[in-house]
Parts: structure tokens; C-alpha cells; sequence
């Protein structure tokens, strides 16, 4: 059965209702996984929801020590958030200043600069969201921006520890950078980038060249490119001394000659190694309004089309949200995707071949993006009952291999979010036969590993989906700041793409 009939409203109908922020930051990765554009899709305080994210943090608590400053600072700054939007809740400001220095205390106690930074821009991003009064950050005793700001110089390269050792360069630099932009620019203070004592905005573009995979250097890149047309200084992109977008693309084009592909924890086909940070690029052309992009070096719209014909199905459920998404915003989904609705169908539809207990990167996180496909492009009516109990029963499965079983936060926290968005997370609460009657929740947290030692950063990525559960209750009248709301599309339609750059 079809959740249309008794699901809640929903925060979005199709892509014309998507803000800005969810043009920019649209799928779970940027969100779950690096922590930037939380709390997207706003609606108002609810009592249950509130209970779901306390109770969250209660059985994270039995598992996870103190000593974990980052989960010590996701429950402070949920509960933080969660008294600020209950209109029930009387916080005054001793309350509020008291909770805040909490907050900055668990920040601070968090070793690791790369995540340290990480908290204090979800911090910041919490507050413009919240609109409250930036001098609680900024004031005579404290500077918090230019705190978190300045931990970017104590990231060091290659420190990521996973299956592509090596590969990185300073991609966690260049990726602290895009979140440090956007805060500062969320708190409107993105004169601080560009001083004549340092020009953080072109020392972030000088990074580019010291991430050597293609697939790194695209992904992440493209999102700096973003946040910097964002914040108006797109012209540095493309208009000084050096083209970093065509240096980029030139790259991407380089992929087969320098011989780095990344690796990934199931086998993933040739192809998906270059449509990844391909379509995250388009959506960067986009955010800049320079479409003629689009043809530098090659059609890069043909180029998206061969390459969606050679991925995988299941990698088509990845890829298929980006993909619109980036179309949407250049002004091309019409000319390139004639048969939207055939386009999501196809996507949706895999999970009837998708287990998504078979592993928990390409299986376990695909059922978050075509949930994500269908709501954005307004069609929950492909949404069953039967997929969310499949997707929701999936994750004892994930015990099968060691990889899997510490890894299943990562599949659990996509979810939990999505099924937040589209007001489902109840399913994730209730006690269930599968789980011998607790919830899936308290399942998996009782799973982890003791201390949640092996998880590692992957823990991080539930804290995450929980801060953008509280952080939405903000009230639905919120729906953007004004960073995202003065900023304006400006991709040109298919027949004014005339100046295409040297082939």
C-alpha cells in the first residue's frame, strides 16, 4: 500500500518548492556525512519528535561515554535547539547563555581539529537558522568564528582512515573549508575571508590541486565552488590568474590516464567513479549561473547521459537525485530528462531488487535516496508500506560481515533522517517483531561496539540526522536565512547557450 493516503503534509511537492539551501546541499551525503545544511525542510514544534530525539540521545548515552566529545556535544546542542523552538519551554537568557556555554565547552573538548571545526559550524549554521543574536558568539570575551576558522590550519592531509588512504591529499581541508565558508557567511560574516591579511577564499581554491584523485577533487571541489558563488565571489573562480573550474574539469577528463580510482567498500562499476564528481561539478556550473561550462572541454550533458547508461541500476538510486537536482537548477530538466516521471519510476522501482541488508554502502544507503528522490520530486506515491518495513527490518542483516556490522550507522543514520523528512521516523521507534519487540533504534545502538570504538566517525553521522530532526522543528515561517534567500539561479535556458568555452 501507498503512503500517500495517511502520510503527513509534506515539507516539499516537487523541485519548484525547493529552497535555495536544498538546491545547493539537495542529498544526504553533504548533510549526513560532513554535517553542513542541517535542518532543511522546517515545520513547526512537535511534542513526539522532541520525545524520539531525547530518547535517541538517552540510549546513546548507555553505549557512548562522555568521553566522546563530539556525541557530547550532538546532545547538547539537540537539547540546546530543542528548548529554543518549544513554545512551551520558558528559556530566558541566563537559560539560553547557560546551555550555550555547554555547548562551547563540548565543542571544545573535541580533540580531533577536523571534527572540532565540523561542531562549531554546525553551531554556527544553528544559529543563523535560529536567528538568534550573533553577538552570543561574537562580543567583547569571545570570537567564535574566528575560533573554528582558525582550526583549518591544524588539519593535516591523508588523515582519513578508510579504503582510500592516499588518495585524499587534503580533501578533509578543502572539505572543512566549504563548511567554515558557509558558516561564516550564515552568520553574515563572510568579509572575514577575504582581508588583506589572508585571503582564505583563494587559499581554498590553491588547495584544489593538492588532492590528486580525480573522484576527491571533483566531489569536493564542487561543493567549495558552490558555497563560494554562494557567498559572491564566484569571479575568483573563474576570472583571476588561474580557471579552477576548467582546471577541475580538465582533471575529472585526466581520470583514466593517471590511473587513482577510488576504491569503495563493495565493487562499484568504472563509471560511477567518474559520474559522481561529474554531476556534483553541474550542480557547481549551476550554483555559478556560467553555463557555458557545459560544454568546456566536452558536452558534459552527453557526457552525463553515456555515463548513466554504464552504472549499475542500484547505482542508478545513488545517482539519480543528484542528477535531477543539478538538472533542475541549470534550466535543462525538461530537454534532457522529457519523461521525468519514467526517470523517478525507474529509480524508485529498484528496491524490489535492492536487499538492502546485503551490505550497507550500495544497497544499505539506497533505499534513503530513492525515499529522497520520490518526496522531492513529489512522487510518494511510490513510497509503500512494504518498502519501508523491508528497509526499516533490514538491519540485523547487517551482522554478516565485520565491515557491514561497524559501518551500520552509516545506511541507519541516512534513514533516520529520511524518514524524518517525510514524517515517518515513528517507524523507527515502535517496537517490532524483527527486533523481538524493542525498536530499530535502540537495536542498533545496542549493537554497537562497546564504547562505539569501532564506529568511529561514523557514529558522527546519527548525531547528525538527530541535530537536523531538532533543528527543522524551528517553525515552518523559517524556511531560509537571508544568505540563501538573496541568492538567485541564474542558469540560462537551453537556446541561450551560446558561448561555449574552447573544445
Amino acid at each position: 500500500m501507498a503512503l500517500a493516503s495517511n502520510s503527513p503534509v509534506l515539507p516539499v511537492k516537487g523541485l519548484a518548492d525547493l529552497s535555495n539551501e536544498s538546491r545547493m546541499i539537495a542529498t544526504p551525503w553533504s548533510r549526513m556525512v560532513r554535517g553542513i545544511g542541517l535542518g532543511q525542510y522546517p515545520v513547526d514544534y512537535d511534542p513526539a519528535t522532541a520525545t524520539r530525539i531525547r530518547r535517541a540521545f538517552d540510549l546513546l548515552a548507555v553505549k557512548v561515554p562522555a568521553s566522546n566529545s563530539y556525541t557530547l556535544f550532538s546532545r547538547r546542542l539537540a537539547e540546546f535547539v530543542l528548548k529554543l523552538v518549544d513554545p512551551e519551554c520558558e528559556f530566558g537568557s541566563a537559560e539560553t547563555q547557560r546551555d550555550l556555554d555547554g555547548v562551547l565547552a563540548a565543542v571544545r573538548s573535541e580533540g580531533n581539529p577536523y571534527w572540532r571545526l565540523m561542531a562549531g559550524c554546525i553551531l554556527m549554521d544553528a544559529f543563523a537558522k535560529l536567528r538568534l543574536d550573533r553577538t552570543l558568539l561574537v562580543n567583547e570575551r569571545l570570537d567564535f568564528p574566528a575560533e573554528v576558522l582558525a582550526l583549518v590550519d591544524r588539519i593535516e592531509p591523508d588523515q582519513i582512515k578508510d579504503e582510500n588512504a592516499g588518495r585524499h591529499g587534503d580533501y578533509e581541508k578543502l572539505s572543512a573549508f566549504s563548511a567554515v565558508f558557509l558558516a561564516l557567511g550564515q552568520l553574515g560574516l563572510k568579509e572575514r575571508l577575504v582581508t588583506s591579511d589572508r585571503h582564505y577564499v583563494k587559499e581554498s581554491l590553491n588547495l584544489l590541486e593538492r588532492v590528486p584523485a580525480p573522484f576527491f577533487r571533483g566531489r569536493g571541489g564542487s561543493m567549495l565552488f558552490s558555497v563560494i558563488s554562494l557567498l559572491g565571489h564566484d569571479a575568483l573562480i573563474f576570472d583571476g590568474e588561474r580557471n579552477y573550474m576548467r582546471e577541475v574539469l580538465d582533471h575529472l577528463d585526466r581520470a583514466d590516464d593517471l590511473g587513482s580510482p577510488p576504491a569503495f567498500p563493495q565493487p562499484m562499476s568504472a563509471e560511477f567513479s567518474k559520474i559522481y564528481p561529474l554531476v556534483t561539478m553541474l550542480n557547481a556550473v549551476a550554483m555559478s549561473g556560467r553555463s557555458e561550462y557545459l560544454t568546456y572541454g566536452r558536452d558534459r550533458l552527453a557526457q552525463m547521459k553515456e555515463l548513466w547508461a554504464g552504472i549499475s541500476p542500484v547505482e542508478r538510486t545513488h545517482m539519480g537525485l543528484y542528477y535531477l537536482v543539478a538538472l533542475h537548477n541549470l534550466g535543462r530538466l525538461e530537454d534532457q530528462l522529457p519523461d521525468k516521471d519514467a526517470f523517478v519510476e525507474g529509480v524508485v522501482g529498484m528496491w524490489e531488487q535492492v536487499d538492502p541488508g546485503a551490505n550497507f554502502f550500495l544497497n544499505g544507503i539506497a533505499y534513503a535516496y530513492m525515499i529522497e528522490t520520490a518526496m522531492l520530486t513529489g512522487r510518494m506515491d511510490l513510497i509503500t508500506e512494504r518498502m519501508l518495513d523491508r528497509v526499516v527490518d533490514s538491519y540485523p542483516d547487517l551482522d554478516r560481515t565485520d565491515l557491514d556490522r561497524v559501518n551500520r550507522p552509516y545506511p541507519f543514520a541516512y534513514l533516520v533522517n529520511m524518514l524524518g523528512e517525510i514524517g515517518q521516523a515513528q517507524r523507527l521507534f515502535s517496537g517490532r517483531e524483527r527486533y523481538a519487540g524493542e525498536s530499530a533504534f535502540a537495536w542498533v545502538v545496542d549493537h554497537l561496539s562497546p564504547a562505539a570504538t569501532e564506529e568511529g566517525s561514523r557514529l558522527y553521522m546519527l548525531d547528525h540526522a538527530l541535530i537536523s530532526q531538532a533543528l527543522r522543528m524551528r517553525g515552518a515561517e523559517r524556511a531560509q536565512t537571508s544568505l540563501f534567500e538573496d541568492f538567485r539561479f541564474r542558469s540560462a535556458a537551453p537556446a541561450e547557450i551560446s558561448a561555449a568555452l574552447p573544445r
